[in-house]
């Protein structure tokens, strides 16, 4: 099949319009996405879809489940790197039919795809060429898309920055600007901060986006890089287990980054889980609280990403206050610190892995490397030189908690 020098001279009055002139060259459905994978244009319907098409133009975005499978199989890695059309064979556990995709490049970055669904014929060398040229035709009317959004995400974010510091508290007038903004809204919403090892540069930001934009696991209402911190305001999918759902997302979040674009030694959190927008700036403040905690005790919360699972971490800031006021002082844990010093042993921390355990004997003496009668003895001696009940739960969880904030003093 042959084709004219430049089948797209003519002026497009829409991107739709441009899609169904692709598809009728071709003889083939036509999908046309921005770089995050959601739907800018589609082809008027044919006889013959397959489920990942009819699921993309339903939603407006590429399924989830398509797109890893499309990472997985190094599909998006190849057109991420290259201007020429990629073959894409059956996935069939995704619904995904044969097709070929080609990138819409601007310079050295793409900024949207064109697929064409091979339904009824494989498309010839001369077809991939008239997609290439596709391609290179579609570059500036995407760019106007851009350009409009990316106007329209500088006010979504500064009212995003009026809400993280407190500026705007009435729950009225957030919801109005959500609204004016065309911001959607959620049941719940908390704030979370992903926090990388040096400041966010573009490339990174783009690849946060591309994450953000691709997930299903949650809604993303707004976002803003704060030099290393990308800050955004996310609602779970239901109301049943939001707690898990924002947990299961951080850590699919951080697999993502470092499988898909090598990004490794990020930490992560989020604040209080909230109904009403007052509360964003709390949630923002919560989540601060999260990662400077685990700064200072990164073993004991490596798995800890929310501030309600902080447990008596919460309190850290109000009890070191009271303690630097002189209003409380602990005598078990200054007989033990000094017997520790002048000994040389380690009591002290042989009650805090006790306790982290849940006073479960065999396993905090595997992780005190010791045997289970050693550990017996050194409680014995604590409960002796400190003067404690350790079958007092009132008296074991005061000490516990003096010890971590004595460390947490000593850090601060």
């Amino acid at each position: 099949m042959t084709y004219q020098d430049d089948p797209f001279k003519a002026n497009f009055d829409s991107l739709e319009e441009f899609a169904d002139r692709i598809s009728d060259l071709l003889q083939c459905p036509i999908t046309i996405e921005d770089a995050n994978h959601r739907l800018i244009a589609y082809s008027a319907h044919d006889d013959y879809t397959d489920p990942a098409r009819t699921a993309t133009i339903i939603s407006r975005r590429v399924p989830e489940k398509v797109i890893n499978s499309l990472w997985k199989k190094g599909v998006i890695p190849a057109l991420l790197s290259s201007m020429e059309p990629v073959r894409v064979e059956t996935i069939s556990e995704v619904g995904l039919g044969n097709r070929v995709a080609v990138s819409i490049w601007k310079n050295n970055e793409v900024i949207g795809f064109i697929w064409a669904l091979e339904a009824d014929r494989t498309l010839s060398k001369d077809d991939m060429e008239l997609l290439k040229k596709a391609a290179k035709a579609a570059k500036n009317k995407v760019l106007q898309l851009y350009m409009r959004k990316n106007k329209r995400e500088e006010r979504v974010q500064e009212f995003f920055w009026k809400l993280l510091t407190g500026h705007i508290t009435a729950n009225e007038e957030i919801k109005e600007n959500f609204a004016m903004m065309q911001i959607p809204t959620a049941p719940l919403f908390s704030v979370l901060i992903f926090r990388f090892a040096s400041d966010i540069t573009n490339d990174i930001e783009k690849q946060i986006s591309y994450i953000l934009q691709t997930t299903q696991q949650i809604h993303v209402l707004l976002y803003t890089v704060d030099r290393h911190d990308f800050i955004l305001l996310a609602a779970p999918k239901s109301t049943l287990q939001p707690l898990h759902e924002l947990n299961q997302f951080i850590i699919s979040f951080g697999t993502k980054m470092k499988e898909r674009f090598h990004v490794n030694s990020i930490k992560s959190s989020f604040g209080g889980i909230y109904e009403t927008y007052e509360h964003i700036e709390k949630s923002y403040k919560e989540a601060l609280t999260v990662l400077a905690i685990k700064e200072k005790f990164p073993e004991q919360t490596s798995t800890i990403y929310s501030y309600q699972q902080l447990g008596i971490y919460q309190f850290f800031d109000l009890l070191l206050e009271k303690k630097r006021q002189g209003e409380f002082i602990n005598s078990s844990l200054l007989k033990l610190q000094a017997y520790d010093e002048k000994h040389h042993t380690n009591l002290v921390e042989t009650f805090e892995v006790f306790f982290d355990h849940d006073s479960n004997v065999n396993e905090t003496a595997k992780a005190l490397n010791i045997h289970a009668n050693t550990l017996s003895y050194r409680l014995k001696r604590i409960a002796e030189i400190g003067e404690i009940n350790l079958h007092d739960i009132n008296q074991k969880v005061k000490l516990y908690i003096d010890i971590k904030l004595a460390k947490y003093e000593a850090l601060h």
